[in-house]
């Protein structure tokens, strides 16, 4: 706790400091704040035009004065983040670790058609091998996307816009809780494949997509923590695909969402699965935040197939899965200075009830997204959308323009008392443990100093509940303190 206090103090200091250099700008247009993440490959919609985020104030392309129809950028984010205490299985003591997560992206524009290429460097210090680092905290220097792509804005005069992506590339669909591209985590997910988009401009869009997932190696903790380095590769005989249709303003401001993804996973003679077919469709309705109105958000997914009860091939069945997920949350935002919005949620992701009944209810959030509702990932990472039941409540606010702050306390259930808190892997699978893994309070701050450059900071407490304290291989009862401070430079 001295060295986060220390930590938070310095973060005090410098931020007073450069809160008192910041001088009033004139009044500008409001643009989309992108996450503090590697995103340059994002900014720029092909169909839409790339007025939703704010050019950098530092960029290569101007400095090097390269020409129209070339576009590079550089992104760099250097993160602290410490915890102290532990809830995962038979782990003791604190932990803390520095990830680095650097980003070059090029693309060539000619007329309809691009060719692009992202590199990203992602790599930690300070772990060691009691930290249970992998390969969502490194993958150095690979490839995450490197596509050519052709897009018309208006296809044969009809007045729809179609674009037609090929090659590596990353996915950011509807809610991100199924198919994302990675903001907090230190690696991004990527897929080698065919994405088909087509919109009827302020009336829907759809995509579909057939992919192949992408590896991130090497896998093992102790070869990264040996810095060994090796390339990225599909994942053999696994297939990911699926369609999704977006519908803007279908009655009183609500947009919707409808999609089916499939999951057909196979196994290679170095890679070993558990054998996920799953189709997964879902449905979505929402209305965006707007100052002194109510908005919500609905959506339900549900989930079938089948799936290996382990990786190893000859012991290994096939269990009929079924599941599903539904989220919930309303909220207000009010016509007043630093425009609060308060918001109530509740997620609700089933569990498996009868671990020897054959079947499998535990629900797979396939290549989601989770920081967003359940708290920082990165060495902290506490929930996923499995097995849990949990309601919220969250707080965000603008003391300043460029100042955002979002508090959000939640409180965790098991789905099914005889399931497994996922991210720990922790299981009674008497139930005699009960279901009360305990409530998390979480606190953020956002500035952003310029276009290029965010600065942001993180507090996210555990309080320990029953199961957490009690079930079999659980660490100590201490709660848990995490604390992040981190950077992003965008050029």
């Amino acid at each position: 706790m001295t060295a986060q206090n220390q930590f938070t103090t310095i973060g005090l200091i410098l931020a007073t400091g450069f809160l008192s250099g910041i001088v009033k700008a004139e009044a500008k247009k409001t643009y989309t704040k992108p996450p503090v993440a590697a995103f340059s490959s994002q900014m720029n919609d092909a169909l839409l035009g790339s007025s939703k985020y704010e050019k950098p104030v530092w960029n290569l392309h101007d400095a090097l004065k390269l020409p129209e129809w070339l576009f590079v950028s550089l992104e760099q984010r250097t993160r602290y983040e410490t915890m102290d205490g532990q809830y995962k299985a038979g782990a003791k003591g604190g932990d803390q670790q520095i990830p680095l997560q650097t980003d070059v992206f090029m693309e060539a524009r000619f007329k309809h058609f691009r060719l692009g290429g992202e590199f990203m460097d992602a790599r930690q210090f300070g772990a060691d091998s009691g930290s249970g680092v992998n390969n969502t905290h490194v993958d150095s220097i690979d490839l995450i996307q490197g596509y050519v792509a052709w897009a018309d804005q208006n296809t044969l005069f009809s007045g729809l816009g179609t674009e037609i992506i090929a090659g590596r590339q990353s996915l950011n669909l509807g809610s991100r809780r199924l198919v994302a591209r990675n903001v907090f985590r230190n690696t991004i997910n990527s897929f080698d494949g065919l994405r088909f988009r087509v919109i009827d401009y302020d009336h829907w869009q759809f995509n579909a997509f057939v992919t192949m997932p992408v590896n991130r190696y090497p896998t093992s903790s102790a070869d990264i923590l040996d810095d060994q380095s090796q390339f990225d590769r599909p994942q053999g005989h696994t297939w990911f695909s699926g369609g999704f249709l977006e519908m803007t303003n279908i009655g009183w401001g609500i947009n919707s969402e409808v999609y089916l993804y499939h999951l057909d996973e196979g196994d290679t003679p170095k890679n070993q699965t558990t054998n996920r077919r799953y189709f997964t469709p879902g449905l979505r309705f929402y209305s965006k935040p707007a100052k002194a109105a109510f908005d919500f958000s609905l959506e339900s997914i549900g989930q079938f197939g089948t799936v290996r009860a382990n990786t190893i091939i000859s012991n290994g069945k096939n269990l009929s899965h079924t599941a599903w997920y539904q989220h919930l949350d309303m909220g207000y935002t009010f016509d007043m200075p630093w425009q609060p919005r308060f918001a109530v949620e509740y997620d609700y992701a089933s569990g498996d009830k009868n671990p020897n009944d054959g079947k499998d209810q535990r629900f797979d959030t396939l290549y989601g997204a989770r920081r967003f509702e359940y708290g920082p990932t990165g060495i902290y990472g506490a929930f996923a959308r499995s097995n849990i039941n949990t309601p919220a409540y969250r707080l965000g606010f603008s003391p300043l323009a460029n100042v955002q702050t979002t508090l959000s306390h939640r409180f965790f259930w098991l789905a099914q008392s005889k399931d497994a808190w996922t991210t720990a892997n922790l299981q009674d699978k008497t139930g005699n443990s009960g279901d009360f893994v305990g409530q998390q309070l979480d606190l953020s701050t956002r500035w952003d100093v310029n276009s290029s450059l965010n600065l942001e900071t993180g507090w996210t407490h555990l309080f320990k509940g029953e199961f957490a304290k009690t079930a079999q291989n659980a660490p100590n009862g201490q709660d848990i303190n995490y604390f992040y401070v981190q950077s992003q430079l965008r050029f």
